[in-house]
């Protein structure tokens, strides 16, 4: 049903479970206000996606949020963030939704690894579509040129950590795998670029070591946004602060509402939410 009129809430987008944890971190650290979460588990995961298919879809996420009163929309999910963000603040949003605002977790993350490195020798995992579209790098280098970049594609992760079985032994394997080519290059900082890996932060920052910075948007993006909300009052005076949390799934499932509660701390009450 949409929703008009009165104060509006912030919502969050993602693929799948991912952004439960960086909206675990923002309902933290930005207690006041009212969210709505979106998950798009039933085509999840984006990152293996076209670009155009990726634009598709997360164009429907938005349209549902903004449908349910959302007058922001954090794209919680990295491939959505590289692949669709630009063209949908640049042509879509002055079309159908002016005055409204979507925003990304490619840039806060950036600007955390420009203030982070030493050696200027910086690595980045994620799914194949960000790896692919080069949106890190890309970003990463037109703030600091001379900083070097190794990417890795890490396409089992998200899969993984869907199912839960991050915590099984396999998973510490798959993660040295993926890591250790990334570690030979002596980074100092290295980014985990997409949501669901902060789920398994702690691991891999002990394959990593401690000589190793990790860039972990659930920590970034919640202060990165109450910065933004700063700046931006005549988005930040529209906004409900009643304390509300709604979350919607295109894929009901018992798996959502049991991996969600766990990815966002605390037991969440999920609504089937059907996108066109």
């Amino acid at each position: 049903m949409k929703k008009t009129g009165g104060k509006k809430s912030i919502g969050v987008f993602d693929s799948g479970f991912g952004g439960l944890h960086i909206l675990r971190g923002i309902v933290k650290e930005l207690p006041e206000y009212d969210f709505v979460y979106l998950g798009d588990t039933a085509r999840n995961p984006y990152g293996t996606r076209s670009k155009e298919v990726v634009y598709g879809f997360t164009k429907q996420g938005v349209d549902f949020l903004f449908e349910q009163g959302s007058e922001l929309v954090v794209l919680a999910c990295n491939t959505a963030s590289a692949e669709a963000l630009r063209k949908i603040q640049m042509e879509y949003l002055p079309k159908k939704y002016p005055g409204k605002r979507v925003i990304g977790v490619v840039i806060p993350a950036v600007e955390a690894v420009i203030g982070s490195t030493r050696s200027g020798r910086v690595g980045v995992i994620a799914t194949e579509g960000t790896i692919h579209s080069k949106a890190f790098a890309h970003e990463i280098l037109k703030k600091s040129p001379k900083l070097k970049i190794f990417s890795k594609a890490c396409p089992l992760l998200v899969p993984l950590i869907e199912e839960g079985e991050h915590d099984l032994p396999h998973a510490d394997l798959i993660l040295k795998n993926y890591l250790n080519p990334v570690l030979k290059n002596n980074i100092d900082t290295l980014v985990l670029g997409c949501t669901h890996y902060g789920i398994v932060e702690d691991k891999i920052q002990k394959i990593a070591g401690k000589k190793v910075k990790i860039i972990s948007e659930a920590k970034i993006v919640p202060k990165k946004l109450r910065e933004y909300l700063g700046r931006h009052p005549e988005i930040e005076n529209k906004l409900s602060k009643k304390g509300k949390r709604t979350f919607y799934s295109t894929d009901l499932t018992e798996k959502f509402q049991k991996l969600g509660s766990k990815f966002f701390g605390k037991k969440i009450n999920v609504q089937k939410a059907q996108l066109s």
